[in-house]
């Protein structure tokens, strides 16, 4: 049966976050994590000043579904199934020692996996103490008066035939990065602060919805009634990548890159359970993780008694939202979703400024039953000013327009867009204002020459024209010069 559970799907972070939850659930304030490379003998500790647990607690701890999960939990309870502890290690190792203690009392106990394959009578023998040898890790240098020591030896699903210390080195990495999102909301100091730290260095938590950031949008907070408690909802739409720097985008994308990460954050007792999903819901078919919703992400909070009507399966990685309140879920992700969508294809920028002035746009997406066709806008002022002036080349301008609105590469933009998780560059992004400066400066001196605009118009209209409206700064630093100056007029 053991070597059967030892496939349930955890990896080495889920795997950790379950031995954590028990800490947590003990009152621990600081969780050690330590990777110990040695080859083939390489192991893993999690020790923690939780409340500990003496020897008949120790044992029940340590017996497989040694609580009934119908049973109702303390708030504070990160567990459910009484198999966390057992398949979380198991999954990872072939040898598990835990060492707790309390005020009064210690106790060590083990499972070995080996061990029990080699009784003869099929037996289940729960061993004392830790293995000879292993004395010196399970002595923990700064023993808080209570505790719980937790070591994995054997370690023979991490360390495999060809694994390096490179790879062990990459995999303490990944596991961080999961240990930073998963308990980030223990890390963050909003509540009673929690310290984990891998060997000895602490983890920073991390945010996946860059909620401190200026140009993070939040819905409204949403509560749903259920018959287990309130459901919480908080919708987020990030910000598009020209509104970060180079080290906050790479942030903000996650463990998982900016495309997987969308979606809900379902959390149980602050603690994330789920990351990055949209829980099977949508109108018609389910929602996938698409490009144009990569900055959606949607917070969603359960009570601990609610994971039987949500099931919450016992590596706490999947969540359904139950009949009841799936109406009202849905309808949220709705609106962040296009809101998202509308974020990533203006490049984060406001389509109009004020209230009754729209940004004329460049392009312009033409919707049929056959499809969409991507046109350039005829009435925006560069395009309205070259056909204006073109007489006998208006002809083949025109001609010109349709070959290049025909052959737009939309197959390689969208691939380099989702594999490369590059957005093109548009808008003169990354250009020095002195190219941006050349091209207003050819359509500033035709609105005033040839159009007789005044120099308050023309730079108003400018600030209503793609991609200048981006350049605020450099329309409004355009000097006044009269109508009268010429092609030729300087500004």
């Amino acid at each position: 049966m053991i070597e059967a559970l030892r496939g349930l799907g955890y990896t080495t972070g889920t795997a950790l976050a379950d031995i954590i939850d028990n800490s947590i659930s003990a009152g621990a304030r600081h969780v050690d994590v330590v990777f110990g490379w040695a080859g083939h003998d390489s192991w893993v500790s999690v020790l923690d000043d939780g409340s500990g647990m003496g020897d008949a607690d120790l044992e029940s701890a340590m017996r497989l579904g040694d609580r009934n999960p119908l049973h109702v939990r303390a708030e504070s309870d990160l567990g459910r199934f009484g198999l966390g502890l057992k398949t979380a290690s198991f999954s990872q190792c072939r040898r598990l020692t835990v060492a707790s203690w309390t005020h009064t009392e210690s106790s060590c106990l083990r499972w070995d996996l080996d061990a029990l394959a080699a009784e003869a009578d099929g037996g289940w023998d729960l061993l004392e103490g830790c293995t000879p040898g292993s004395e010196s890790r399970i002595t923990a240098p700064d023993r808080k008066p209570t505790g719980t020591l937790v070591l994995w030896e054997v370690l023979d699903r991490v360390v495999t035939r060809g694994t390096t210390k490179q790879d062990f080195l990459d995999l303490i990495d990944r596991v961080e990065r999961h240990l930073a999102m998963v308990f980030h909301r223990y890390l963050d100091g909003s509540a009673e602060r929690l310290q984990i730290t891998i060997n000895g260095t602490p983890i920073s938590p991390w945010d996946p919805f860059l909620s401190t950031h200026p140009a993070t949008w939040a819905s409204p907070i949403v509560r749903l009634s259920s018959a287990h408690g309130p459901i919480v909802l908080q919708g987020y739409v990030l910000p598009h990548k020209d509104k970060l720097d180079s080290k906050q985008f790479e942030l903000a994308a996650g463990p998982d890159g900016w495309t997987a990460q969308q979606g809900f954050y379902v959390y149980r007792n602050r603690r994330l359970l789920l990351a990055g999903s949209w829980l099977g819901l949508g109108r018609g078919r389910p929602w996938t993780k698409e490009e144009p919703y990569r900055l959606a992400r949607i917070c969603l909070d359960i009570p601990n008694s609610a994971d039987a009507e949500w099931k919450i399966d016992i590596r706490k990685s999947t969540a359904r939202p139950p009949v009841s309140v799936r109406e009202g879920v849905v309808r949220l992700a709705e609106d962040i979703r296009e809101r998202a969508r509308r974020v990533f294809a203006h490049r984060g920028q406001p389509i109009r400024r004020g209230q009754n002035e729209p940004v004329a746009q460049a392009w312009q997406a033409d919707h049929f039953p056959g499809g969409v066709r991507y046109r350039v806008y005829r009435a925006h002022p560069a395009v309205r000013a070259v056909m204006e002036e073109a007489g006998a080349l208006g002809t083949s301008i025109e001609a010109m327009l349709r070959v290049l609105e025909e052959t737009i590469p939309v197959q390689r933009i969208w691939l380099d867009t989702v594999e490369k998780s590059e957005t093109p560059r548009t808008g003169f992004a990354d250009q020095p204002p002195a190219e941006v400066q050349k091209v207003l400066e050819v359509l500033y001196r035709n609105m005033v020459n040839r159009k007789g605009m005044s120099p308050d118009r023309a730079r108003k209209q400018l600030l209503q024209t793609e991609p200048f409206n981006l350049h605020p700064e450099l329309v409004n630093a355009l000097p006044d010069m009269a109508a009268d100056q010429g092609e030729n007029g300087t500004c």
